[in-house]
């Protein structure tokens, strides 16, 4: 564990508190303040929020019906969702191209029936569908997992004493599978907040997340002192976001989820 997380993680702080001459510096940290950072943190904040909603309308649904169905062998059904993830993601992302470039599958079948074409590669519509495709069943496992541990017997006792099928979802079927929508959430926003490949092949450099500057920093620039600050901070960020969900679900559960 040493070796594999913490080591690393004290060689990017160093770089990060440290200008070219192996000076201490904050300058690095303070960077996110540049107003170019903080629109592109701003931008991966709103992508990063609009990806998960999205997701999680997508995956409660998705989920229950996979949980309600009667099936012997409800795995199958659940391994055609993981199913995707196996597959190359550089792969996937470039099939989204293919879909909607101007004279992709998506434009075609419009066409096809009369109505007028979209043009929405290369732009944030583009890198929230690429994500929302990507991430969606990060959010669909830990609900299905959640809504598999319900008691049918709660369910039944809630209709034999009168509550309607709206009653008992909001008040018992989505209270007893919150672990599963936070874990979701966090799967989901997390990757989402800290994404640049998705941005660099959809939004086609014209979509600047954070993750972009970060990567262009390293990898453009050069300048590893300024990634590391500018990393360093995102990674505070997504530490604080997380502690937030946890606070939510220990306030209403009483327990901590990780």
């Amino acid at each position: 564990i040493m070796i594999c997380t913490i080591l690393p993680l004290f060689y990017i702080l160093g770089y990060a508190i440290s200008d070219g001459s192996n000076h201490f510096t904050v300058s690095n940290l303070t960077a996110i303040a540049d107003p170019i950072h903080l629109k592109s943190l701003g931008l991966s904040i709103e992508v990063a929020f609009i990806t998960t909603v999205i997701c999680l309308v997508l995956a409660y649904p998705t989920a229950l019906i996979l949980h309600n169905l009667k099936l012997s062998n409800k795995g199958f059904i659940v391994f055609l969702f993981i199913l995707p993830m196996w597959m190359n993601f550089m792969l996937r992302i470039l099939a989204w191209q293919n879909i909607l470039s101007n004279n992709g599958i998506l434009n075609n079948i419009l066409s096809a029936i009369g109505l007028p074409t979209v043009h929405i590669l290369y732009t944030k519509v583009a890198v929230i569908l690429g994500m929302v495709y990507d991430f969606l069943p990060y959010m669909i496992l830990p609900i299905y997992n959640s809504l598999s541990k319900i008691n049918d017997d709660v369910i039944e006792a809630a209709a034999d004493l009168g509550s309607n099928w709206l009653n008992t979802f909001v008040k018992i079927t989505i209270p007893l599978s919150r672990d599963g929508i936070i874990s979701g959430i966090i799967m989901v926003f997390v990757p989402a907040l800290s994404s640049f490949v998705v941005s660099n092949l959809l939004g086609g450099g014209k979509v600047l997340l954070i993750g972009n500057v970060i990567e262009q920093e390293f990898t453009l620039a050069r300048n590893w002192n300024l990634g590391s600050g500018l990393s360093i901070i995102l990674m505070l960020f997504v530490l604080a976001s997380m502690s937030i969900m946890n606070r939510l679900d220990d306030s209403e559960n009483g327990g901590m989820l990780i």
